[in-house]
């Protein structure tokens, strides 16, 4: 008795295996398009398997029939071969994935065939016209209502064409068999039962999986909105919520059923309900997604205080499976700390502005109250070293108003600088454009720096474009640029070196480049210059004096006339600053009054 259990044990594990084995060979034959939907799988692995199993049963009973009806003629010949057709449609399916276009070749390959059965074998009183009931049934595999219609039709038409084959006699000499037609009719209505029966489970696992396959979504959706902190709504195209997860009650504190309706609607501010109902609206108008942010009313509870809480909604369309109509799927997420954070950032901002502005408004209110007290130590310094009124008996006193002199002078220029860039800073610079002569300006500036030059031997060489034409602008500003570039220049170059000033025209610009065989730039440091109070880091400049604000004034000025600055520089090998200035600042001058004379005097804001 246990040896039989054993044995029936093992001849249930071995057909399990090999089922297994046989619908993992049939899923491998499914088309990849196919594979990833579990429902579909399932179809296309339904169908392959039917008919690959259909074709090979007609193969393997053909020996049969030769063994018991002997050689056939030609008409049961090409029936049989017929009958192996399904194994074409099967690989058709497996290689194009088309279930469509295959269940309606199969439609239409099977009622062909169960007719010219017929047809051969006495027409509409044939045992095998059974089997086209069988043709609509397989249709229905398909899920399609086209392709079950069509194969109706096929049906249809086959039943008729037999009709009309033997009203008109058309139809062939019915073949002659021995068996008993009872027993031919009878294995004709088993077999296109048996066959529907397949059909019929086919249809049915196909079924369950489908079912399976949903169970599957909505356990897996519902985890999903259950669990997520972010509102899930649902909105029919009015705007109205037809749908809300349990995030409801983490967000607005409230159930679900409270927001459906116009429930959401009114708990949003009064003062957003205009942008979130065109959010929605244009949504749907434009089949697109949408966001808005909006004040939601939140009940007190569990970890929510009553009040508005600023939310974030996206909305997308999405199509009705029950009607044309689209709806809305929208995601509503809380916000609230993210605009704290924006509005604390927004009023740093205003601060640092304000507190930036207020020091550039007192720099430039305090040039008065700085330059005069460094004016009347410059000149009664000068008095002294120059002994206007007599002559000081100790030699160390002119020592001593020699070196006040040059500190007033130097700390002078410094504060020239800040007052100026702060102007410039503050848009309160005000320059005079008037035509001056470029070479005369350029000799200009040679000559203001010839001595500091030459006491470190260096040379200072002039190289201006001939006919060159007068330019309107400050010249003023002009000259300080220019005296500021070959003070950086002569500052930043061993003895013995050269400083070279170059003045040409470009199109509608005149370009002043000043350069020089100095110390030069390291490539990291380019970046750097030019801001207020900034000069390169690195080691080599340490031992150089300096604010760091010559470059920037010069940058600053550039851009009042509506030009630019670019530097070139190599780390011992030297450096090229090129100003380029419109040759007229029309863009800068303001309206000329009738019969006003130049020079005339503009007023531009820093960074025009």
């Amino acid at each position: 008795m246990g040896r039989r259990r054993v044995f029936w044990r093992r001849v249930v594990v071995t057909v399990s295996s090999g089922l297994k084995g046989l619908g993992a060979f049939f899923g491998s034959l499914v088309h990849e398009s196919a594979r990833a939907d579990k429902i579909s799988r399932a179809r296309h692995r339904s169908f392959i398997a039917s008919h690959l199993m259909g074709g090979l049963l007609a193969l393997c009973v053909f020996p049969l029939y030769l063994g018991f009806m002997g050689r056939p003629s030609a008409l049961p010949a090409i029936a049989f071969v017929w009958l192996m057709s399904p194994i074409a449609i099967a690989w058709f399916l497996s290689k194009t994935g088309r279930l469509g276009a295959a269940h309606l070749m199969s439609a239409g390959n099977l009622g062909a065939l169960v007719t010219f059965a017929a047809a051969i074998t006495g027409g509409v009183s044939s045992f095998l016209l059974p089997w086209m009931i069988v043709v609509p049934l397989e249709g229905a595999l398909s899920s399609n209502r086209k392709v079950v219609l069509c194969a109706i039709a096929i049906a249809a038409l086959g039943v008729l064409a037999l009709i009309v084959g033997a009203v008109f006699n058309l139809l062939p000499q019915p073949l002659a068999f021995s068996t008993d037609p009872a027993i031919l009719a009878l294995v004709g209505s088993l077999s296109a039962i048996l066959y529907a029966g397949g059909l019929a489970i086919s249809v049915q696992i196909v079924h369950e999986q489908a079912e399976d396959a949903i169970r599957e979504g909505e356990t897996r959706y519902r985890l999903l909105a259950e669990n997520a902190t972010d509102l899930i709504t649902r909105h029919a195209p009015g705007g109205d919520v037809v749908l809300a997860s349990p995030a409801a009650q983490h967000l607005a504190g409230v159930e679900p059923d409270d927001l459906l309706g116009k429930g959401l609607f009114d708990r949003i501010h009064t003062g957003d309900r205009p942008a979130y109902m065109s959010a929605l609206s244009d949504s749907i108008a434009q089949d697109r997604q949408a966001a808005v942010e909006f004040r939601l009313r939140s009940e007190a509870g569990e970890g929510l205080e009553a009040g508005y809480k600023w939310v974030e909604m996206r909305c997308r369309p999405v199509a009705d499976d029950q009607s044309d109509e689209r709806e809305l799927v929208a995601i509503t997420r809380d916000i609230s700390e993210q605009k704290a954070q924006q509005v604390e950032l927004l009023k740093a901002r205003d601060e640092a502005e304000s507190a930036s502005r207020a020091k550039t408004q007192f720099l430039a209110n305090m040039s008065h109250e700085l330059r005069t007290p460094l004016n009347a130590i410059i000149g009664f310094s000068d008095i002294l070293d120059r002994e206007l009124f007599g002559p000081i008996g100790e030699a160390r006193y002119r020592d001593y108003s020699r070196l006040i002199n040059e500190s007033g002078e130097h700390l002078l220029s410094v504060v020239n600088g800040i007052l100026d860039m702060s102007k410039i800073e503050a848009g309160k610079f005000d320059i005079v454009a008037e035509p001056f002569d470029v070479a005369e300006l350029v000799h200009s500036c040679k000559e203001l720096m010839h001595n500091v030059a030459e006491r470190k031997s260096i040379e200072i060489i002039t190289q201006s474009a001939l006919n060159l034409p007068e330019v309107v602008a400050d010249k003023r500003a002009c000259k300080q640029i220019l005296i500021n570039l070959l003070s950086n220049a002569v500052k930043f170059t061993d003895e013995g070196g050269w400083v070279k000033i170059d003045a040409r025209q470009e199109g509608d610009m005149l370009e002043l480049a000043v350069s020089d065989n100095g110390i030069g730039i390291a490539r990291e440091d380019l970046s750097k210059l030019g801001n207020p109070f900034v000069q390169a880091e690195s080691s080599y400049a340490r031992n150089y004096e300096g604010t760091g604000l010559g470059l920037s004034l010069v940058k600053g000025l550039a851009q009042l006339h509506g030009g630019e600055t670019d530097i070139e520089s190599e780390q011992g090998v030297g450096t090229v600053v090129t100003i380029r200035l419109p040759l007229e600042c029309a863009s800068s001058r303001q309206p000329e009054p009738e019969g006003a004379e130049k020079p005339k005097k503009l007023r531009l804001v820093a960074g025009a």
